[in-house]
């Protein structure tokens, strides 16, 4: 209280609690007597565990628990951490185990006594520990290997303080601390193993509150192998279980795991009578009998118990033999029983994925392992052969005896934890004490009797959509490559032109298809090539649903069967059993799994029938459907009506599923090969429970939440599952498992690479395209070399030693009436994939590299939460902004629990979240730099950036200046606090083998680099140490130009695809380091979307998946030592940066960075254009509304309100009145409000026009101009171009040669740009200028023949330029490219075009003819021709419009098409033209399917919806007419909803019925080469 004042000191004293959660109240002062005064302390934090940690204090920014030290015997300072286990200190052997789950079975595993355990997955204590008092029927601890902990310590990475599984009953650190064991986290863990790795297992001693002088700690290290460590823990006493069993077994209990123990006596009904390591066989004083004889595992050196060897040698000389079975040491004593050596490993094994080769068989196997002893295989005796052997270091993994039932293994087949993949062992060996014969099953000899393939024809996915986009250009450039590198001829057919694998430039590291194909992916053009190429082989897994469609289609009418072409991989037969519902239900019947209770029904009366039957509410979904197309989830008969009448439009089956929304939704990636080797390679974990497509969900890698029982439970049905419907190459399994419980069920099998598949392989490193095409081939697992350590095998599932967190990226806002709600139907454009070691620091890299605006994860000031609904009623639907709400309501106080009841999302995650918020919130309390970092500063520091915190959000929360100059005081405040990030390596195997690899991240998580910097340390400009700049270059000296190529080039990518920034961003990164590449310079990209090529770590000299901020790319940049960045080939994002980069000190290759400002600034470019003299719209710069519509009144409307530095016509807007003028320059504001709005002058009925071009210093090198056939105000991301154009003036051309070459002299540009004109008649206006590649790049490249991207990267890098000589004379051909749209997807936007861009992909086809190329293009898109005497809608607005198009009406009524439409277009035509229409009426809403009570006239709603119409011309008048826009809404939408072909464009009206005229859906197919042969320059 105010009165009475405390003094100074005793408010000191306070400070602790004010800072906290408690109230203080003064009861009683004393002033003579301060201790006597009383003073009330109240804690006001709710009891319930949920209220926010430490409200007002610093305690949620610093490290809980004691200082810690691990010191080792190699006398390397010692490593620093904090103990989170008991205080106390232990000595031993420190080696490390590379499982990602198990850490209750492995603390309890008694292999691992003495020893100091580093477990290199980083989050641990995350689903806690089960009840340690519960026991199993035997009087066995139920969920551990045995009854105490028996490792001397635990080294972890991050310690998770909150813990959540139904199953737990304690925290990790409890159970240590009731056991007396130490634990400590914040180590580096991946360095320390690379160390052990390097030097071997070495001794250590871990100290919690070390002293100040490391004399005082006496003897400090103790080698736990000089100790008879088994007689330590095993059993004193005989004890007998399965007493009722018949077979006997004798069990050695050298330190036996539990599960051993289970395993005989459950699984095997065996009488398993337990002896003490020393009981003596022979002698058998307890009078034991005995029909064979098994070793268990234990801990330390073999040869410490010769009394256990003793009663084995008299076991193996006994006749007739008894069986004798061995597991992990037990194999090391069979082994020095025979007469053989062991020796200690370097390091040992130790984990759950050390692949094993039966050498019987030459099958492999996924074994668990934790041995640091093994047998010499060179000194078995006579008799005595090697069993196995490790695929990846060749050691010895098992012997076996010749003649006798002898055999030992070195790991664990009962696993616990791990796999139970060799679990068969066990059966063998009770199968010989039961004297049942065991035949040796060997491998199929014909499985090495591989057929040749010589020429393959690889079908690719066409243009991207919703639901299938750049992953599978990631994946078939990866096919390509496999197929090369056997010698094979590769025929790819793809119409997507923006992707890598459509590059035909010959490039030894990058081969490309020997011919490409730019065609529709129908079925008859599918079979065109293949009669005309002729290949024995096709592949049809690697092109997503419509490769897969077009495969199963061909396969189904016997076509490949007649033309003998071989279908690679996965048989159809078996990918029909995974697509087609009831046959896969069947299947998992089979081998007792199921899946949800789901059935078919083929019309909408039986879907409701079998609804009612599995009982509301329900999933609809339609077969053979990719991303889950027309799928949505029914609550009662009429909901389910109206979906299935929408699916049946895309299918005729439709599947109604059990409704499992709240389950956990889990993936298993699973790779097979034709010899039935069979490996997950990853399994993920939706943070979103069950009810979001796994594609609109965050998705985590490896699982987070999952026990060792649950995670290989669902690992042993996924490869049960993917055996038994015959997969050969890879697919994956999706997984509803319950909350609480570990029952599950199977909701899908993907046999053929998906999203997914690209996301894994990014999280992994293991390139499952590659390896699943070497399979296709019939080549086997173990043969086929693991890339990223080039020695050991690609026949191992890889182990993460960080967390990989995907995205969705969303573009829902650009469409009116779309809902931003989740469900089954997928509604994201792109993704990204964050690597780091903790999930704070994945989740909120994530957030940044969706959305660049955003600093981070947080909920208020986030712009994203809405204040007008309430919080738990955005936090209980799904939504693309539901996480910011979570977020939100941690911010403010809200329990994890409650949290959690509304959105069924993991409480593990959300405490996560919840760590973040407490963060957050303690810094905005203190909001002052100088205090917030005077205590403690370096651990605090360190925390917010583990924590993954930007120093932008540190700044922000610290009230440092705005934007850049805060951030930059942050950074030189984080540097003199020696915080900075380190760099890991994704190499597959958590550093257990060395790795070579070029595959980066960046982390806070670590002390030490993987590997070194650049070999130039850059120079520091002025006294700000913040700021980098490289040193320049000049071309006249030779070395300067080497130096150069040493420091090499960042070149910074795509970011995640959304619309305006897709796949052709990343043909355009890829060309540019394949360019450097070439000319001898180390090349550097940073990027983060999984979908790309340009993130296959094979393409750059060093990959960084990493965010694109500037931050981080100064980071990199300041590491490399760059000579430069190029920020001109990855679309807006990298373009944006060039100035803060600039700023900042990095050299900008190409263009300076004040001119790309000039350009971007809409302003500054029309000042520019207007000194020039060049023609442009009439503008104005938005200084207030009234100025605005003042201006627009003067020129008149319609005006273009246009923000700066924004990608695809963001908020760009044709305002037609005042009203609409003021709400679109809210919208405007908000997207740019540091920027300025731009309103332009809208003309109607212009040309518009594509330049793009190369230029050097000013001087334009190459250039191509692309015609659009629609009139301006189409986007052109939207426009339908033709190249070269066909209609332009010769002075029109001339005139823009003119332009383009003023404007880049006046810019000065160096490097790729783009030029948007428009020409009405011969007078030509700018629209604006992009001073980067453009989305056109790939598509005039590829026409021409001609990479600009390659001349643009050798000119930004000040490499001498020759031109290409391109003369359009002599190119006889044309080249048209279609936008492709994923409307069917946004239900209830309306599929019509304006001036901001919607389509999420493109495909281009080639002609002799350009509408001949521009149909092709068009059914590339998914078009769908009217059949002949087919009916055709037309309803036409405007008069103008209904004239331009007379003609083709009467065409389309000659060609024997039946023609309707509604009443204006009816009466208009029937003047005009004389044409015979049926009438339809407009519809007034959704549901308006009756006839015309007047007329009788049918409603065209009905007409389409029973398929009574095939194609649907319909063209608004682009005004604000509210009767039209709805009526013709209403239409469209109808069309896309039940499939039917829609046409809103006059001119692509036109064209088609000319395309239709000419009979150019008849072709001759032709390959890119065979259309280049008809020019050479």
């Amino acid at each position: 209280q105010k009165t009475p004042t405390l003094p100074l000191d005793i408010s000191r004293e306070l400070q602790e609690f004010t800072h906290s959660k408690f109230q203080i109240r003064v009861i009683e002062y004393s002033k003579r007597d301060p201790i006597q005064s009383k003073i009330q302390i109240k804690n006001m934090a709710p009891q319930n565990g949920n209220m926010m940690d430490d409200e007002v204090g610093f305690s949620a920014l610093e490290s809980k628990g004691e200082m810690s030290n691990l010191y080792l015997a190699d006398g390397s300072p010692p490593i620093a951490g904090r103990s989170f286990g008991a205080p106390t200190s232990c000595r031993g052997e420190v080696v490390f185990n590379t499982g990602m789950v198990g850490y209750p079975e492995a603390l309890t595993d008694p292999s691992y006594r003495g020893q100091i355990l580093v477990l290199t997955f980083p989050l641990i204590g995350n689903y806690g520990v089960p009840d340690t008092g519960m026991e199993d029927e035997y009087g066995l601890p139920k969920f551990f290997e045995s009854k105490e902990i028996h490792i001397a310590g635990l080294v972890v990475s991050s310690y998770s303080w909150e813990h959540s599984h139904w199953a737990a009953h304690k925290s990790l650190a409890a159970w240590l601390k009731e056991n007396n064991v130490p634990g400590i986290y914040g180590v580096d863990t991946r360095a320390l193993t690379m160390k052990i790795r390097s030097s071997g297992a070495m001794l250590g001693n871990l100290v919690v509150n070390p002293p100040q002088s490391i004399e005082s700690l006496g003897d400090q290290f103790s080698d736990p192998n000089k100790r008879n460590l088994v007689s330590e823990v095993s059993t004193k006493s005989v004890t007998t279980y399965g007493a009722s069993n018949t077979t006997s077994i004798i069990a050695y209990d050298c330190g036996m795991k539990n599960n051993i123990i289970r395993y005989f006596v459950n699984t095997h009904k065996v009488k398993l009578t337990v002896v003490p390591f020393d009981y003596d066989l022979e002698a058998n004083p307890s009078n034991i009998h005995w029909d064979g004889l098994f070793l268990s595992n234990g801990p330390g050196d073999p040869s410490m118990v010769p009394q256990t060897i003793k009663s084995i040698q008299y076991a193996l000389g006994l006749e007739p033999p008894r069986p004798i079975f061995g597991i992990c040491l037990g194999n090391q004593l069979l082994s020095l029983a025979a007469g053989a050596s062991t020796y200690k490993m370097k390091y040992g094994n130790r984990g759950m994925n050390q692949p094993c080769i039966d050498l019987r068989t030459g099958r492999c196997y996924i074994t668990p392992q934790n041995h640091g002893f093994a047998v010499d295989s060179n000194s078995l005796p006579k008799a005595w052969k090697p069993l196995f052997m490790n695929a990846n270091d060749l050691t010895n993994e098992g012997i076996i005896h010749t003649q006798k039932p002898f055999f030992s293994v070195q790991f664990h087949p009962e696993a616990s934890g791990g796999p139970l993949d060799t679990a068969f062992l066990f059966d063998k060996f009770v199968g010989h004490v039961r004297k049942i014969s065991q035949p040796l099953v060997l491998q199929n000899g014909l499985s090495y009797q591989r057929k040749t393939y010589k020429k393959v024809l690889l079908v690719g996915s066409g243009g991207l959509s919703i639901g299938q986009a750049g992953e599978f250009d990631y994946s078939g450039s990866q096919c390509i490559k496999a197929l090369k590198e056997e010698g094979i001829e590769v025929i790819l057919i793809n119409p997507n032109i923006a992707t890598v694998q459509t590059s035909t430039e010959k490039d030894d590291a990058s081969p490309s298809a020997d011919k490409v194909y730019f065609l529709p992916i129908r079925p008859q053009v599918v079979m065109d090539i293949i009669e005309k190429e002729k290949p024995d082989g096709i592949i049809v897994s690697m092109g997503g649903q419509t490769a897969l469609n077009v495969g199963v289609e061909l396969w189904n009418k016997g076509l490949l069967q007649k033309a003998g072409v071989e279908v690679l991989g996965t048989q159809i037969p078996a990918i029909e059993a995974t697509e087609d519902r009831e046959i896969f239900s069947q299947k998992l019947q089979e081998i007792g799994e199921s899946i949800a209770l789901s059935y078919s029904a083929n019309t909408v009366d039986e879907a409701i029938k079998v609804a009612n039957k599995i009982g509301y509410p329900v999933l609809v979904r339609a077969a053979f459907a990719l991303g889950g197309l027309g799928s949505g989830f029914a609550a009662d008969d009429a909901e389910l009506k109206d979906l299935a009448a929408k699916a049946f439009a895309t299918s005729n089956q439709i599947l109604i599923d059990q409704d499992l929304r709240g389950w956990k939704e889990l993936e298993y990636e699973v790779v097979r090969d034709s010899s039935d080797n069979c490996i997950t390679v990853c399994n993920m974990e939706n943070f979103d429970p069950l009810g979001v497509h796994t594609g609109d969900s965050i998705v985590v890698a490896p699982s987070q939440t999952l026990t060792n029982s649950e995670y290989f439970l669902l690992r042993a049905t996924a490869l049960k599952v993917v055996r038994h419907l015959g997969i050969v190459g890879e697919c994956n399994i999706q997984y509803a498992l319950h909350p609480h419980s570990e029952k599950y069920c199977i909701i899908e099998v993907n046999a053929r690479l998906s999203r997914s598949s690209a996301l894994a392989s990014k999280a992994t490193g293991y390139p499952l395209a590659y390896v699943a095409t070497k399979l296709s081939l019939g080549k086997d697992l173990v043969s086929i070399r693991n890339s990223v350590t080039k020695t050991t095998t690609a026949c191992f599932e890889p182990s993460l030693d960080y967390c990989v967190l995907k995205m969705p990226r969303w573009d829902l806002k650009k469409f009116n009436r779309v809902s931003n709600k989740l469900g089954s139907s997928m509604l994201s454009v792109g993704e990204v994939m964050s690597i780091g070691r903790s999930f704070e620091e994945v989740i909120q890299k994530a957030c940044r590299m969706v959305n660049p605006a955003l600093d981070g994860l947080e909920g208020i000031g986030s712009g994203l939460t809405d204040d007008e609904i309430p919080l738990d009623e955005q936090m209980s639907t799904p939504t693309d902004t539901r996480l910011f709400a979570v977020q939100r309501a941690l911010e403010e106080g809200w329990g994890v629990d409650k949290v959690h009841d509304l959105t069924k999302i993991d409480k593990w995650f959300l405490s996560k979240l919840q760590n973040i918020a407490s963060m957050r919130n303690a810094c905005m309390k203190c909001g002052d730099a100088g205090k917030l970092f005077a205590d403690n500063g370096a651990d605090r520091m360190r925390n917010l950036k583990i924590a993954g915190f930007s120093d932008r959000q540190i700044a922000r929360y610290a009230n440092l200046k705005p934007l850049q100059e805060g951030a930059d005081q942050i950074r030189t405040l984080r540097k003199s606090l020696g915080v900075t990030p380190c760099v890991k390596q994704i190499d597959t195997l958590a550093a257990e083998f060395p790795a070579n690899t070029n595959y980066l991240y960046m982390t806070y998580s670590g002390d030490a680099d993987d590997v070194s910097g650049g070999v130039h340390s850059p120079t520091i400009e002025g006294g700000d140490k913040t700021r980098v700049r490289s040193l320049s270059i000049s071309e006249k000296r030779h070395s300067e130009l080497s130096e150069k190529k040493e420091r090499g080039v960042v070149v910074l990518g795509c970011g995640a695809y959304c619309i305006g920034s897709s796949v052709e961003f990343d043909w355009c990164a890829v060309s540019a380091v394949r360019q450097l590449r070439r000319d001898g310079f180390k090349s550097i990209i940073v990027n983060y979307n999984p979908e790309t090529v340009s993130t296959d770590y094979d393409e750059s000299d060093r990959l960084y998946f990493e965010e694109m901020s500037l931050e981080r790319v100064m980071d990199i940049y300041e590491r490399e030592g760059a000579a430069g960045v190029i920020v001109s080939v990855g679309g807006q994002i990298p373009n944006n940066l060039a100035g803060p980069l600039a700023q900042s000190g990095a050299h900008i290759l190409g263009t300076a960075a004040r001119d790309i400002e000039r350009a971007e600034d809409r302003r500054q470019f029309s000042d520019m254009l207007d000194d020039m003299g060049l023609k442009q719209p009439a503008w104005s710069v938005l200084k207030s509304k009234d100025e605005a519509v003042t201006f627009s009144n003067n020129v008149g409307f319609p005006v273009l309100v246009r923000p700066s530095f924004v990608l695809s016509g963001a908020a760009m807007r044709v305002a037609s009145d005042e009203s609409q003028l003021r709400n679109f320059l809210d919208l405007a504001a908000d997207v740019a409000d540091d920027k300025p709005v731009v309103v332009t002058k809208f003309i109607l009925g212009a040309k518009e026009i594509e330049f793009d071009g190369v230029a050097s210093d000013g001087k334009i090198l190459n250039y191509a101009i692309g015609e659009h056939l629609e009139n301006a105000g189409v986007h052109s991301g939207d426009a339908t171009v033709i190249l070269p154009a066909q209609k332009l003036y010769v002075g029109t051309i001339r005139q823009i040669k003119k332009y383009a070459a003023a404007i880049a002299r006046g810019l000065n540009i160096t490097g790729p740009f783009n030029i948007q004109f428009m020409a009405m008649g011969n007078d030509v206006m700018v629209i604006e200028c992009n001073l980067r590649a453009s989305r056109t790049f790939p598509f005039v490249s590829k026409t021409l023949h001609a990479n600009f991207i390659s001349l643009a990267t050798r000119a930004m890098c000040g490499l001498s330029v020759t031109p290409y000589n391109i003369s359009l004379l002599d190119i006889d051909y044309v080249c048209v490219k279609a936008p492709m749209f994923s409307f069917t997807r946004l239900r209830g936007a309306d599929p019509t075009l304006g001036v901001e861009m919607a389509s999420t992909g493109e495909v281009a086809c080639f002609g002799d003819d350009a509408h001949e190329a521009f149909l092709q293009s068009l059914l590339a898109t998914g078009f769908k021709l009217p059949n002949a005497n087919a009916s055709i809608l037309l309803s036409i607005a405007s008069d103008p419009f209904r004239e331009e198009f007379g003609e083709s009406a009467v065409m389309l009524s000659k060609l024997g098409f039946k023609l309707c439409g509604t009443p204006g277009t009816v009466k208009y035509f029937k003047e005009h033209y004389q044409l015979d229409m049926k009438v339809v009426t407009k519809p007034v809403n959704d549901k308006d399917n009756a006839d015309c009570p007047t007329t009788g006239a049918p409603s065209a709603l009905t007409e389409i919806k029973e398929g009574d119409v095939e194609l649907v011309i319909n063209i608004s008048e682009g005004t604000t007419r509210k009767d039209e826009i709805t009526s013709g809404y209403l239409i469209r939408r109808a069309a896309v909803d039940f499939g039917v072909g829609l046409i809103t464009n006059n001119k692509c009206a036109v064209w088609l019925v000319k395309a239709i005229e000419g009979g150019f859906e008849k072709f001759k197919a032709k390959s890119i080469s065979e259309f280049y042969s008809l020019h050479k320059y």
